[in-house]
């Protein structure tokens, strides 16, 4: 049986898995997740998180040096951008509309007295630009600020470029890491099945089915948007920029998608989704090992649709109206949030805090979320991570198609 398969028997069982525990005591449930369920889900998690650094960096290394002369670089260096931020903006606008027709915060009654939310404050956009230069990469590495890795990586990797056959050796070593790296991915990817289905056992099992019902518009305007934006935006993107067939695309990179629907890290599933394109869709390494390195840490439609919704939920659930000032606003921030979001589970409420206080919207509505926001961040997580890759192909076929890349 195939590896895909496989993780989708393992989704199957551990959503049913999960529901079923929702019927036991809390008491069993507390004992099952914290000797078993969390233990499994936390070692497959590491063992991935354990490779990101190095991953990061020597594929990005790699990809810049790969890529040759600094302009063509500085070329797809745009396009990627150009790319991220054109589809968060179109991910958002498709969120706002699916939260005003469908109303999710009028369907109920929500208590709205609730505990505070105590949120860490986001960085400010220019300080976030001002830290991507490291003062130690070193220390950058240790602590896992990807921006900065990604920084220093970009730069090790032009002065390959530019020296060429004097640091030959140098390249030959970052390219036998990258053998090493990928053997791992190949051998972690084996447990991927049992870390699946206890991820999601336990979260549908710590969730409940009161609080998934009791949130139920709010998880469906959640869902069917990101679902528009893959079946749509996406689609698109892949037949008429790509030139590609979205079916064999998503067929392709199902097994990485399954991974960040089950760990809810962009971080966590990028060894995995870099390993799918490259693979299964023919992306060239240089390309991937530059662009989705990148998505990683910069693109988030996923979360951009949960900060929307989320933010328009939150205002009806208040009775607080939003202005068509305060529309604009929500875009800009939450596109601009996207940035230097660390890509690991729940970091999207944190943006989400500084997304709400820019409209003047309390922070406490963030409580009435949480409780639900592990599965919608799944969800997100796989969209995320879809739209890096979307971006490597598409940018790949056609430099392919100019005879730029093999």
């Amino acid at each position: 049986m195939s590896l895909t398969k496989k993780i989708l028997i393992a989704l199957v069982l551990g959503v049913v898995t999960g529901i079923i525990l929702t019927f036991v005591p809390e008491a069993v449930f507390s004992k099952l997740d914290t000797y078993l369920l969390t233990p499994v889900g936390q070692i497959f998690i590491n063992l991935i998180m354990m490779l990101v650094v190095p991953i990061v960096f020597v594929s990005i290394v790699l990809g810049t040096a790969g890529l040759g002369e600094p302009a063509k670089l500085g070329r797809i260096g745009i396009q990627t951008i150009t790319f991220f931020l054109v589809t968060t903006a179109i991910a958002l606008c498709i969120s706002l509309a699916l939260a005003f027709a469908i109303k999710p915060g009028t369907e109920g009654v929500f208590d709205v007295s609730i505990a505070d939310y105590e949120a860490n404050e986001a960085p400010p956009i220019m300080e976030t630009l001002v830290n991507i230069i490291p003062t130690n990469p070193v220390s950058s590495m240790a602590a896992g600020d990807m921006l900065q890795i990604i920084a220093f990586a970009i730069f090790v990797g032009i002065a390959l470029a530019i020296l060429g056959d004097k640091t030959s050796g140098i390249h030959r070593l970052f390219n036998q890491a990258n053998e090493v790296l990928m053997y791992l991915v190949n051998v972690i990817m084996k447990a991927a099945p049992y870390g699946a289905f206890a991820l999601i056992a336990s979260a549908i099992g710590g969730a409940g089915l009161d609080a998934i019902g009791s949130m139920g518009a709010y998880m469906g305007t959640v869902i069917l948007g990101l679902f528009i934006h893959a079946a749509v935006t996406y689609t698109i993107a892949i037949w008429f920029l790509g030139r590609g067939n979205p079916i064999t695309f998503y067929k392709g990179f199902f097994p990485a998608m399954s991974v960040a629907f089950s760990t809810a890290s962009s971080n966590a599933t990028l060894p995995i989704s870099m390993k799918a394109a490259q693979e299964n869709l023919g992306v060239s390494k240089s390309i991937s090992s530059f662009v989705q390195p990148l998505g990683a840490t910069v693109n988030m439609d996923g979360t951009a649709i949960m900060q929307a919704t989320a933010a328009v939920f939150i205002s009806q659930v208040y009775a607080i109206p939003l202005d068509f000032t305060d529309i604009i606003l929500i875009i800009i921030t939450a596109t601009l949030a996207s940035i230097g979001t660390a890509g690991v589970p729940g970091v999207g409420l944190i943006m989400l805090a500084m997304v709400l206080t820019q409209v003047g919207l309390p922070v406490e509505g963030i409580a009435l979320i949480i409780g639900i926001d592990r599965l919608l961040d799944m969800l997100r997580t796989s969209l995320n991570i879809t739209g890096d890759a979307v971006c490597a192909y598409i940018i790949s076929e056609n430099e392919k198609r100019k005879g730029k890349v093999s």
